[in-house]
């Protein structure tokens, strides 16, 4: 008897993680250092929940349908704070609005895939793309990365058969952190343009990089929209996570395709949200940028910090955005690693194994470090338990 599709899928990372610590008790003076998911945990700023509590109150249509692709206000003010961040010309409608950037790559393989067709994703890769692409029936090919956390173009090459119908990046990377050069995302349009391929591009980070300027030039090319979707959410810089609210950046007949998906999933995106992150963007850039400021000191706080963990021969494998990718020094494996850890030493974080192909010997010796919710000092103290902890 065929398994369901949820039957065959693997339980997010993020719901089984949280089982290992149910029931647990923490020590008042060794509290759980939680860095297992990237998400901030805060509230969105006073300004935009006024504005979202206004709106309640005394807009009728902040409680109606509204359009499968979103308000034409947010796809207005997004194409127009995107055309400045890419240096670009979007337009309104090659924007559309999604219940959360996880709907936004949903609604981009339901256009593109049928099924048993591939898409190639690097790995370590962003689990929810992968559990995506097995309930739809795709095939996902993983891509190797090299010793840079970079995914290797002619590795992709090789993979590329008459049933890919896409390539996958997510920069900068989660679970990686690892800001992919403008250069190599080039390189990968190219190779998308010329096999016929769609290149997704997810920068739900991209608020984070710690470049100045475009971080590619991908929306220059006046026939980007012919190979390029790229995704992002409002969940990261608006601190949105709960009313999801993410966006894609497509060609208007391919964003015809997805509202089919979508109009059958959600009809619409939330309104409030809609219309707390058209706010942001008219409001909040002062706030993102310090907000980024604060990441980007929390970024060299693990670099600068991690000379403590590398004596006891961990390595930083890549930092970047919300992440630190690191591989432990110990004969255990990472699962086993990171179970023990919370009860040793009250910290909760990620096995690599969670974000490679079942089997990966590589992974067994990794973890994800999502450090959102931990600042300067609770780095120091994580690298001090780490630094200190022994299987």
């Amino acid at each position: 008897m065929s398994k369901s599709r949820t039957e065959a899928t693997f339980l997010s990372p993020i719901v089984e993680s949280r089982r290992w610590v149910e029931g647990v008790s923490f020590a008042e003076d060794l509290p759980l250092l939680n860095v297992s998911q990237a998400a901030p945990a805060d509230p969105p700023p006073l300004g935009l929940r006024q504005a979202l509590a206004e709106a309640a109150l005394n807009q009728d249509d902040a409680h109606l349908y509204g359009s499968v692709l979103g308000r034409d206000g947010l796809r207005s003010a997004l194409s127009g704070q995107m055309s400045g961040h890419y240096a670009a010309e979007i337009s309104p409608d090659q924007v559309g609005i999604t219940s959360g950037c996880n709907q936004a790559f949903a609604a981009t393989i339901a256009a593109l895939c049928g099924e048993g067709d591939e898409v190639i994703i690097p790995v370590p890769w962003y689990f929810n793309h992968k559990m995506w692409l097995d309930l739809s029936g795709v095939k996902a090919c993983p891509l190797q990365v090299g010793e840079d956390m970079l995914p290797d173009l002619e590795a992709a090459k090789a993979l590329i058969s008459p049933r890919t119908k896409a390539i996958v990046l997510v920069t900068p990377n989660n679970p990686t952190g690892v800001e992919y050069p403008a250069g190599l995302l080039r390189a990968y349009f190219d190779l998308a343009k010329a096999k016929g391929l769609t290149l997704i591009v997810d920068e739900t980070y991209r608020d984070f990089d710690s470049r100045s300027g475009p971080p590619h030039d991908l929306f220059q090319d006046p026939e980007w929209s012919q190979t390029l979707i790229h995704l992002y959410s409002f969940s990261k810089a608006y601190r949105l996570t709960g009313h999801r609210v993410g966006a894609i950046a497509a060609a208007p007949q391919r964003l015809f395709e997805m509202e089919k998906f979508l109009d059958t999933v959600t009809i619409c995106p939330s309104q409030l949200g809609q219309i707390g992150a058209e706010w942001g963007i008219h409001n909040l850039q002062n706030w993102l940028a310090g907000e980024r400021d604060e990441i980007l000191a929390r970024k060299q706080a693990i670099i600068d910090g991690f000379s403590k963990l590398a004596a006891k021969g961990w390595r930083l494998l890549g930092c970047g955005a919300y992440f630190a990718y690191v591989e432990h020094p110990f004969e255990q494996t990472a699962e086993e690693i990171a179970k023990q850890l919370v009860n040793d030493a009250s910290v909760l974080m990620l096995p690599g194994t969670m974000f490679m192909p079942e089997g990966s010997k590589i992974a067994e010796r990794q973890f994800r470090i999502a450090f959102a919710n931990v600042d300067a000092e609770g780095i120091a103290e994580l690298f001090s338990r780490l630094s200190s902890f022994n299987p």
